[in-house]
């Protein structure tokens, strides 16, 4: 609690105290600036459209004017990206690029979109849709990016920059209150940053502070009673711990969340030759659980006890849940200028993430599935890199990278009114080193050719326990508390190229081709629950009576399941004509994977949901993207992007169709099944608009427009994400130093769900249904921006 106040009390102070910078220009003249990105990792930034990869770039004044809080406010505004939170455990990511992407909440799943903060990876999901702020520039990269940024990056990469301190002393404050206005609470924002030099040319500190306080978007139903006759004629008296529903024809506020953070940064400059950034954040956040809505599934089965409309934000739920989470990370960057033998730069972090979560996965007004999980995470990276320009025609890049982590992932689920208790998870030690190099060779001022490779070594040891073994409360992290039942450690080398070329034939004009290879790692499944025979549910009283599992199969072990691997074909262009008024990017890719590696949720009637974490399929994967901008005056900008994606099965590896499709064998019906996450079709338009009112006042005014078409989230394709078609809007009144806007997002109130997880029918004490956590839907706000 005192921490909470001393974040309050400061931004407070942020908000009114004293002089500094200025505001910014106008939106639309901050849409024509230049972007400056760091993908390439040369010893300078260099701007986007000069990058031959498929890349979408925001600055700071465009992050601002789309009022982003968090990687998810971006998920609609590129062709083929989704960049969403997995719903079951707030902060949690299941981003997916051109297809490739991830369908759980379990740490040890390693992502195929990799997250990068100022340079350092970060090595799990969770505690990567948290908020944002105070940012330099967020560059999102499109398709496997092994040689500069290693494995897990098969899909893409995202990468956030943070601001450093400037050479001036700035004071910039953020206000900002939003409601879904519909009698639910107020989503308060606050955040603030000030910094200036301590010592004149050699240091400068900065400190950045964010809260928000969010009273809840949803509301939860209360008039879903289940009398417990209605529970116990369906399961039996064993059913007597269910507590039914209130009763009461009510809604309560749901999805309420309090979040901190703070952020002291030092960059220090002692000579020409030598900087050193040092950035320290601690954050907490705290907030309910899912709001978890069950909908009739993909066979048509819907709820013994409570059933939504899929196209509505009603749900009905007894556990409110929670999802805690703390952290705090240093990063360093120290960058050596030799003159004429290079620069040096050395990327060094530690971060710490804790997390506890508990959801109601029935998702329902009774205590049929409670799960908890508690997550400690704990990882340092370092990367050097020495960069050079060799007779005058070799952009050389060399690294080495290491990076480690330990990871602890205890779960409980309760059923039936606690009637069955699993308890299970794992712990996983983990190092990984690579060497790499790119080489970009002018063989005239208008030809590149462009080499690169990487070679990578990575070991994993884990210590799992069943959940199915564990009847009584134990905790992973301490050794011993559980039954151990799985011990394993594994390796993997990988060498992954890069060929391709860029084409300069005019100026303001680049093609670029490329073939690269990316590599996701091989790993294990803390999730297991691999036994040919389970207790029967409920489970009263010892001994429990054992029945078959019907979902056992010897390869739903946890692992190790193998790398998954793309051969990645691009070709694109980058123009920028008419005198640079507008710019036109357009791709097409092809990505051969191998070795897919898929978490398959599968109903099952004794513990719920089983995951498994298989290497499912090979698979082809192509599409098409193309965005533009272009200055219709100097105050008027249209924006707009379309992408298609169509993905197919080669070969079929395991079983993705049980139960829906010839279950226990691999057909054809396998290779019909559509790949998850892979939606065919996203495209946006908007405009952005300044009004000028005088030399010092303007109104800026944006509208964009979102679509993305429905897409599978099981591979069994029972479970959909929804079409969505979003709409943003806002209108700000600029004054130089102060900005004050009004905005709406999702102003259609489309309803969109994390995930779609199919719950076992009858039965099973589940009764059917779905688990399907819902995302925000329309809100509107209004924000106060001061510069000093």
């Amino acid at each position: 609690m005192t921490k909470r106040l001393l974040a309050k009390a400061s931004i407070l102070a942020l908000a009114v105290c004293a002089p500094g910078a200025a505001m910014a220009q106008g939106a639309a003249g901050a849409l024509r600036d230049e972007i400056l990105v760091t993908a390439t990792k040369k010893a300078d930034a260099e701007n986007v459209q000069d990058v031959p990869l498929a890349i979408t770039a925001y600055g700071a004044e465009q992050l601002a004017a789309l009022k982003v809080r968090d990687l998810s406010s971006l998920s609609y505004s590129m062709p083929n990206v989704s960049l969403d939170d997995v719903g079951t455990s707030r902060g949690v990511a299941n981003f997916a690029v051109r297809g490739l992407g991830i369908n759980s909440s379990i740490p040890s799943i390693d992502p195929a979109v990799g997250v990068f903060v100022d340079g350092i990876y970060l090595g799990v999901n969770g505690g990567v849709v948290l908020d944002i702020f105070d940012l330099e520039s967020i560059e999102v990269l499109r398709g496997p990016q092994g040689i500069l940024f290693g494995r897990n990056v098969t899909g893409g990469a995202v990468l956030i920059n943070t601001k450093k301190p400037g050479d001036e002393w700035a004071v910039d404050a953020k206000l900002a209150a939003e409601t879904g206005a519909r009698g639910t609470g107020m989503n308060y924002y606050a955040m603030g940053s000030v910094g200036g030099p301590i010592i004149e040319d050699t240091l400068r500190a900065k400190l950045a502070v964010y809260y928000n306080s969010d009273n809840g978007w949803f509301k939860n139903y209360l008039g879903g009673p289940v009398p417990n006759a209605v529970a116990n004629a369906a399961f039996g008296p064993a059913t007597g711990a269910l507590v039914a529903g209130p009763g009461v024809d009510d809604f309560e506020d749901f999805g309420a969340a309090e979040m901190i953070i703070f952020r002291p940064s030092i960059y220090w400059t002692p000579g020409d030759a030598f900087e050193l950034t040092v950035r320290y954040e601690h954050g907490e956040s705290d907030s309910d659980g899912p709001a978890s809505q069950n909908h009739t599934n993909g066979a048509g089965v819907t709820n013994l006890f409570f059933t939504a409309p899929r196209d509505s934000f009603i749900f009905s739920v007894d556990e409110r849940g929670f999802a805690k989470a703390t952290w705090q990370q240093i990063f360093t960057e120290a960058r050596i200028d030799l003159g004429s033998l290079g620069v040096v730069t050395n990327i060094a972090g530690w971060r710490d993430y804790e997390s506890r979560t508990r959801s109601d996965i029935d998702a329902t007004p009774l205590h049929l599935f409670h799960a908890d999980s508690t997550t400690d995470q704990d990882q340092y990276s370092e990367e050097i890199r020495w960069n050079n320009r060799l007779f005058d025609r070799i952009d050389a890049t060399l690294g080495f990278y290491y990076f480690t982590q330990d990871i602890a992932y205890n779960e409980i689920r309760s059923l039936v009114g606690g009637a069955a208790f699993f308890n299970g998870g794992g712990v996983q030690e983990q190092k990984s080193w690579a060497g790499f190099g790119q080489f970009d060779i002018d063989l005239s001022e208008r030809f590149t050719i462009n080499l690169g490779a990487r070679y990578t070594r990575e070991e994993k040891a884990v210590v799992i326990s069943n959940l199915l073994l564990n009847r009584t409360s134990c905790d992973v992290r301490i050794a011993g508390s559980c039954s151990e039942d799985f011990v394993s450690d594994d390796s993997w080398n990988n060498f992954t190229p890069k060929v391709g070329f860029e084409w300069r034939p005019v100026d303001d004009f680049n093609v670029y081709a490329h073939w690269t290879q990316g590599v996701r790692s091989g790993g294990y499944n803390f999730r297991n629950t691999s036994q040919n025979s389970i207790p029967f549910v409920p489970n009263p009283a010892p001994p429990p009576t054992f029945v078959p599992n019907p979902s056992f199969d010897p390869l739903f072990l946890p692992g190790p399941f193998d790398e998954e691997k793309v051969n990645a074909y691009e070709i694109g262009f980058k123009a920028q004509p008419a005198d640079g008024r507008a710019t036109i990017n357009a791709a097409f890719f092809v990505n051969d994977v191998s070795n897919m590696q898929r978490e398959l949720n599968l109903s099952d009637p004794a513990l719920g949901v089983t995951q498994v974490i298989v290497n499912s399929a090979d698979a082809t994967i192509w599409g098409i993207e193309f965005e533009t901008q272009v200055a219709l005056t100097d105050n008027f900008i249209l924006l707009g992007n379309i992408g298609h994606t169509e993905g197919n099965y080669d070969k079929i590896l395991f079983d993705i169709g049980f139960p829906a499709v010839s279950p226990g064998v691999v057909d054809d019906a396998d290779l019909r099944l559509e790949i998850p996450r892979l939606a065919p079709w996203t495209y946006g338009v908007g405009f952005v608009h300044t009004l000028p009112l005088s030399d010092s006042v303007h109104v800026d005014t944006r509208f964009n427009y979102s679509h993305r078409d429905m897409s599978f989230y099981t591979d069994n394709n029972l479970g959909s994400l929804n079409e969505v078609d979003l709409i943003d809007a806002s209108i700000a009144l600029n004054f130089g130093r102060a900005v004050f806007s009004i905005y709406g997002r999702n102003l259609a109130n489309e309803v969109n769900f994390g995930g779609d997880t199919q719950l076992p029918a009858l039965p099973s004490p589940l009764a059917g249904g779905s688990f399907a956590p819902l995302a925000k839907g329309r809100r509107v706000g209004i924000e106060l921006q001061l510069g000093f």
